[in-house]
């Protein structure tokens, strides 16, 4: 037996190259067994999630752009209550039809045209992974200074166009390798981590927001910090701030139907999301807004990164307290990062790649392919100061709010909730997603064209001389990427209609009213289907 015969994905037999590519055990739509999570899963994912080193550093950069503390906390209010109805609409496919995002992304651009778009969110989520994994690692190292003070004392041998040095690098690649048993685990099983987390991170945050209160000697002089800027400049920074915490959720608002389609109902992923991402991620900034500010009371400069601010507590010889205080919350944070890196970054990798390689990957490799590329593609670089972290925000945001843009408005506005979903996995000329050679040119006219209008404004933040309107526009790329895609889309459709499109919204498979049975399915396996939707 070859290698690559062996590489292989389990599938069902007799099936033709063709039909191989559009579907394995993971693109299969979810069987009941495996719908496991119900709404306390959804409120401790998001819990858990929330309680992230990254969530910190976002809220740290607006206390940087000289906002004030209240300030800051509007626009984390506004950000997150903003995002959440997005990751609820674009959920909903998921939890209804029980299907991931790429293959919730064929019924908008195509069976064959889904895949730049999943190539797109997947190289995202594999950078991602790598650059959660260097916030990790700084944990680790922390954590490591707390038990071995001797260890801020190794030596470097890395050059320094390496843009890190050995002690770093060891910290963020035993970090790297922490994370590895958890991608083992299903979807379906996975929750119970982020139930850990949801338990153990919140502990860990409440403590350091409490001993930054009491370094700082009462939350007085934390509050009295007044805002720094005024006028239409505090304007347009409080805009980019708020922006930052919606660019922050992007990759979430368009892989929501990975973990919807888990939900043992539709309603388990609805009410949750809606009220959980802006409350917990609101409360979270809070402390993380105490805790930057502290630092410019408690040192006398402002610290952007709150494991930075840990570590300067180990300066000065601290007390065996103080060490332990810095190893147990550094400790909380490096599971915390795990949970993270494997919510947002690692099983969206795994079903992006499982999509675009059905026949070799399945989640699981997937998500190894996304640890292997994360550590490549040298993420430190783009955590080296708070203006490269949220330019790489922006720009992250551009190209996966236009592909939200277009499946939100297929799914309401074009075939108002009407699937098909044997068509899903049907190559034929006669699938409502065939489009043209299994493309639909309306959906990558509408994408281009919500990337277009953010060029000029991207150059600017690149360094190149824009008009002043251009910049402003990309200041709130997310919007204007998602909202002009979704008009292009919407415009194209009701010129061109598309088989399938509706006059009413109702939520149903309409593969019950088709004879004509896909050739890429058994008897058994429609049967199957039938059950369970």
């Amino acid at each position: 037996m070859s290698i690559l015969k062996r590489l292989e994905i389990p599938h069902e037999p007799g099936l033709s190259n063709r039909e191989l590519f559009l579907n394995n055990e993971d693109l299969s739509p979810v069987p009941p067994e495996k719908r496991t999570w119900k709404s306390i899963n959804f409120v401790a994912f998001w819990i858990a999630d929330s309680f992230n080193i990254n969530t910190w550093m976002i809220v740290s950069s607006m206390v940087q752009s000289k906002l004030s503390w209240w300030q800051a906390w509007i626009c984390v209010w506004i950000g997150y209550s903003v995002v959440a109805p997005f990751i609820v609409l674009n959920a909903r496919p998921g939890a209804k039809f029980h299907v991931t995002f790429p293959v919730v992304a064929r019924t908008s651009f195509g069976l064959y045209g889904s895949l730049w778009c999943t190539f797109n969110r997947g190289a995202m989520a594999c950078i991602w992974y790598g650059v959660q994994a260097s916030i990790g690692g700084t944990c680790v190292l922390v954590m490591l200074r707390a038990m071995w003070p001797s260890v801020n004392n190794i030596p470097n041998h890395l050059p320094a166009s390496s843009g890190t040095t050995t002690r770093d690098f060891m910290c963020f690649f035993l970090f790297w390798l922490i994370s590895l048993p958890a991608i083992w685990f299903p979807i379906h099983q996975i929750r119970h981590l982020f139930t850990l987390k949801a338990i153990v991170a919140p502990t860990a945050g409440i403590t350091f927001f409490i001993w930054c209160i009491v370094k700082a000697k009462g939350i007085g002089p934390i509050m009295s910090q007044p805002s720094q800027i005024q006028g239409s400049e505090l304007a347009w920074e409080m805009v980019i701030s708020l922006m930052s915490c919606i660019s922050n959720m992007a990759t979430l608002v368009t892989n929501a139907p990975d973990f919807a389609s888990r939900a043992h109902s539709p309603s388990a992923a609805l009410l949750p999301q809606l009220v959980s991402v802006p409350l917990t991620f609101s409360l979270v900034s809070f402390v993380g807004i105490v805790v930057s500010s502290s630092s410019q009371t408690i040192f006398g400069e402002a610290i952007w990164s709150p494991i930075d601010l840990l570590g300067r507590f180990l300066d000065d010889s601290p007390s065996s307290a103080t060490r332990f205080g810095v190893w147990f919350i550094s400790a909380s944070f490096i599971i915390a990062q795990v949970g993270t890196n494997i919510s947002a970054n690692s099983v969206s990798a795994g079903c992006d790649l499982t999509a675009l390689f059905p026949r070799y990957i399945n989640i699981r490799r997937g998500g190894y392919v996304a640890a292997l590329v994360g550590i490549c593609m040298l993420p430190w670089n783009l955590l080296k100061d708070s203006n490269s972290f949220t330019s790489y925000l922006s720009a992250y945001s551009v190209f996966l709010s236009s592909i939200a843009g277009v499946m939100i408005t297929e799914y309401y506005v074009v075939r108002k909730g009407h699937y098909r979903v044997s068509d899903l996995y049907h190559s034929g000329k006669d699938g409502w997603y065939y489009y043209t050679f299994g493309i639909n040119l309306r959906a990558y006219t509408a994408y281009i064209g919500g990337i277009l209008i953010n060029v000029v404004g991207f150059a600017g933040a690149a360094g190149r001389n824009v008009p002043i309107a251009a910049t402003r526009i990309y200041d709130m790329s997310f919007f204007t990427g998602f909202g002009v895609s979704s008009l292009i889309y919407w415009g194209l459709n009701y010129a061109f209609p598309v088989p399938g499109a509706a006059s009413s919204f109702n939520e149903v498979d309409s593969s019950e009213e088709d004879n004509d049975r896909p050739e890429c399915f058994t008897q058994d396996r429609i049967d199957e289907i039938k059950d369970y939707l």
